[in-house]
């Protein structure tokens, strides 16, 4: 079967990654017509790039103001897209900031838009569930309790599982990774994590890098940070120039995970891996002070982990914003690594966080597939000024 163009819209690093998958996926399944928003993983599964990710990517509320050019000029491009190509379904990948304005624009030419991997908006502004309600005729979730929050709030919303389970895996042992780094067996390792945004490892690194000198002077730790696709090399500098040995490398993350003894990652999806591939980990995060003014009054969530949202208890520490200083890093850390009890204990509560990210129909990209699929299928199709199905613009 044939179906007529999709629009694919991804503007952050793990959102291509999964929308690539996606597209992929449906590109099995005949939807071969795929263009949009993305970056290399999208590109490498067949998808047109109108834009790249990496012209939207910010972080922060403040920092948002500095790129609103470019936003625009992304914005206006998909759109012209849009109107020429005329798809009659548009796949959008959280980012809400930018992907709920679109939704917007899109229902009024008459494309119909599905929610790939839901927005946090129960840890967040959750009073923006209403324009998710009105704008999307489904919403995929990938963490089991948002499910539950969306549907309260009226929204077409489904579990489907998270992408990553099954897909964190290394690639070598243990000992096999140390020895290609040359690292030494009987040191303690801690894997740095620091982000994918240049402006969000800004942030973290003064407080990582001394928390950093601090371990290996008092235990003689030795590092690796793994880079995420996409940062450029004088983001990155810093670690180099600390003179503490630290090795960057870059698309060996789970390798890396997998043979650290502690792991110190940024609040994001890594979160995620660092839990699939059972690592014990700190978690850490900081913005701009006034960033983190504006946001602090807006947050819900008990926790900032996702790992300890999905538990429903504090499993992993989290050190954010004022909390995240060098000496409180040295302090979670040696208490994980001076404990073997201790990570063991984490690791088990981490294959318990594993096992709830499991969907009920299996492998959740092909159950994303699926229900695209049907959609595409679906004889109906929605006007600029129709209702959706549950009734409202």
């Amino acid at each position: 079967m044939t179906f007529p163009p999709l629009l694919i819209s991804a503007g952050e690093a793990s959102g291509d990654l999964h929308a690539g998958r996606l597209a992929a996926a449906l590109r099995e399944r005949g939807a071969t017509a795929q263009f949009g928003l993305g970056g290399e993983h999208m590109r490498a599964s067949g998808v047109e790039l109108i834009a790249e990710s990496r012209e939207v990517s910010v972080l922060g509320i403040t920092e948002i103001l500095h790129r609103l050019p470019d936003l625009r000029r992304v914005f206006r491009r998909l759109l012209d897209a849009v109107d020429a190509r005329k798809p009659a379904l548009a796949i959008l990948v959280d980012f809400p900031g930018f992907h709920l304005r679109l939704a917007r624009h899109l229902r009024r030419r008459g494309v119909r838009n599905v929610y790939f991997i839901a927005p946090q908006f129960w840890a967040w502004r959750p009073w923006r569930v209403r324009v998710v309600r009105r704008r999307f005729e489904r919403t995929l979730c990938i963490f089991p309790f948002e499910t539950e929050f969306y549907r309260e709030n009226g929204v077409n919303a489904e579990f489907i599982g998270h992408p990553l389970v099954g897909r964190v895996k290394p690639s070598c042992t243990r000992a096999e990774f140390l020895s290609r780094l040359r690292l030494d067996p009987g040191r303690p390792l801690v894997a740095l994590l620091p982000g994918s945004r240049a402006g969000e490892i800004a942030h973290n690194f003064p407080p990582l890098l001394d928390g950093c000198r601090e371990l290996a002077a008092s235990r003689g730790t030795q590092f690796v940070l793994a880079a995420a696709p996409g940062v450029p090399d004088e983001a990155l500098a810093p670690a180099l120039e600390a003179n503490l040995g630290i090795q960057v490398i870059s698309g060996v993350t789970y390798d890396a995970l997998s043979a650290a003894d502690v792991a110190v990652v940024s609040s994001g999806t890594a979160t995620v891996e660092a839990a699939l591939c059972g690592v014990p980990t700190v978690v850490v995060y900081r913005v701009s002070p006034l960033t983190a003014a504006i946001a602090r009054p807006l947050i819900r969530a008990p926790y900032f982990a996702m790992v300890n949202l999905i538990a429903g208890r504090r499993v992993v520490p989290e050190l954010i914003q004022d909390d995240f200083t060098g000496p409180g890093l040295a302090r979670e850390v040696g208490r994980l690594l001076d404990s073997p009890p201790a990570r063991e204990t984490m690791r088990q509560e981490l294959a318990t966080v594993e096992s709830r990210l499991h969907g009920p129909y299996g492998d959740a990209i092909s159950r994303a597939a699926e229900v695209i699929c049907e959609m595409l299928s679906c004889k109906a199709t929605l006007r600029p000024d129709s209702p959706s199905k549950l009734g409202v613009n």
